[in-house]
C-alpha cells in the first residue's frame, strides 16, 4: 500500500476485532468522500482471532485498496500502537496530512471526517480537531474537557454541586455548543491530528499504557502552540467502555485497573513536578475523606469504583517520587498486558 497523500486513519485493536470490522464498515463512504484516504488497523498483539476476523473482513469486502491490518510486536497500550502506525509515514515526502485516531468501538456518522478535515484546512492554528460523540442510546455527548487542575481534584473530591458550580471553568466536564470552540484537551476516541503537530512536539508519549495519553499530548501541543478543537459537525456513535468497563455505566462497578493510577500520576509528575503532583494528591484524599463522611451521615451510597481510596493511595505520588514507566514498551522480559485493552 502507498502512503495516503491526505488522510491516514488509525484504528488501535486489542481483542476488539468484530468491533473494528464494523468500525471499517462504518468508514466505507468517509473513505470516498475525502480522497487520499486510507485506514490502518493496528493489532496491539490480541492473541484471540481478531487479527484473521479483520483480515478476511478487507479481503472479503474489496477494502484491501483502502484498509491494511499492521500486527504490532507487542501490547504497548494506546499511544503505542497509533505511533506504530503513525511513525511509518510521517517522514515520508508523501505522507498524509493528517492523521484521524479513531477507536474500534466508534461508528462514523456520514460527513464525521470531511468535517474535521475541512475545520483543519480552513484553520491552520488549529492542530487537534475531535468530533462530538453520540451514547449507544443515540443521545449526545456534546462534551470537552479543561486540563487538570489541583482545582479540578478538590472538585472531583469533594463531590458538592456548589463546588462543581464554583469551578465550571476550571475543572472537569465543558460543555459544547453547535458551533466548533477551542477546548483544552478532547477524548482520544476521535482526534484529527495535524501532521505538523506530531513532527513539532513529537508522537505521543508511549509512557502511558491507557489513560491521559490524550489529555498529555493536547497540552503539549497547546504548549507548543497549537490550537485543539471540538467540531461538532462531526459526529461519532461511541460505545464507551465497551473494551475497559471504567468508562460509562461500569465506571462505578468495577474495580479501577492499575495503570489508570499510574498513567495519572505519570500526568501529574511529567507536566507539573513531583511536589506539585503530591500536593495535589494530599488535596483529593482530603476532599475524598470529606465526601465519604458526608455520604455516611446522609445514608448516600457511594460513587467511586470499589477500593479507590485505597488503589489511589497505592499509586500516589505521596509515596513514589519517580515517573511511572510502561512495561509493555521497556525492555522488560515481559512485553505484553493480555488483560489491559488500548481502548477506551
Amino acid at each position: 500500500m502507498t502512503s495516503p497523500a491526505r488522510v491516514q486513519v488509525v484504528i488501535v485493536n486489542y481483542k476488539t476485532g468484530r468491533l473494528a470490522v464494523d468500525c471499517l464498515r462504518s468508514l466505507v463512504d468517509e473513505v470516498a468522500a475525502v480522497p487520499g484516504t486510507v485506514v490502518t488497523v493496528v493489532d496491539n498483539r490480541s492473541g484471540d482471532d481478531s487479527t484473521e476476523v479483520i483480515a478476511k473482513a478487507i479481503a472479503a469486502e474489496g477494502w484491501s485498496s483502502w484498509a491494511q491490518l499492521l500486527p504490532a510486536p507487542v501490547n504497548g497500550g494506546f499511544s503505542y500502537g497509533n505511533n506504530f502506525a503513525v511513525r511509518r509515514t510521517l517522514n515520508d515526502t508523501n505522507g498524509p496530512a493528517y492523521y484521524w485516531l479513531l477507536n474500534p468501538d466508534t461508528r462514523i456518522k456520514p460527513g464525521a471526517l470531511r468535517a474535521l478535515v475541512d475545520f483543519l484546512d480552513a484553520h491552520p492554528k488549529a492542530g487537534i480537531a475531535g468530533s462530538r460523540f453520540l451514547l449507544e442510546s443515540g443521545e449526545a455527548w456534546p462534551y470537552a474537557f479543561h486540563f487538570p487542575s489541583i482545582w479540578s481534584e478538590l472538585a472531583g473530591g469533594l463531590r458538592l454541586s456548589l463546588v462543581a458550580r464554583l469551578m465550571k471553568n476550571r475543572a472537569g466536564l465543558r460543555l459544547m455548543g453547535d458551533q466548533p470552540a477551542e477546548a483544552d484537551w478532547l477524548p482520544g476516541a476521535s482526534l484529527l491530528v495535524r501532521r505538523e503537530v506530531f513532527q513539532t512536539i513529537g508522537l505521543m508519549d508511549e509512557g502511558y499504557f491507557l489513560y491521559f495519553e490524550e489529555t498529555d499530548f493536547c497540552l503539549a501541543a497547546r504548549r507548543a502552540g497549537w490550537q485543539t478543537w471540538h467540531v461538532p459537525q462531526s459526529v461519532v456513535l461511541h460505545l464507551v467502555g465497551q473494551s475497559t468497563q471504567v468508562s460509562g455505566h461500569h465506571a462505578a462497578k468495577n474495580r479501577r485497573p492499575a495503570y489508570w493510577f499510574e498513567s495519572r500520576r505519570r500526568y501529574w509528575v511529567k507536566n507539573h513536578g513531583w511536589f506539585y503532583a503530591a500536593a495535589t494528591d494530599l488535596l483529593w484524599v482530603l476532599a475524598f475523606l470529606t465526601y465519604r463522611l458526608r455520604s455516611v451521615v446522609q445514608r448516600k451510597s457511594g460513587e467511586y469504583p470499589p477500593h479507590f481510596l485505597g488503589d489511589f493511595l497505592r499509586h500516589s505520588a505521596l509515596f513514589h517520587r519517580g515517573l511511572p514507566f510502561n512495561a509493555a514498551v521497556s525492555p522488560s522480559p515481559d512485553h505484553g498486558h493480555p488483560d489491559r485493552s488500548p481502548q477506551r
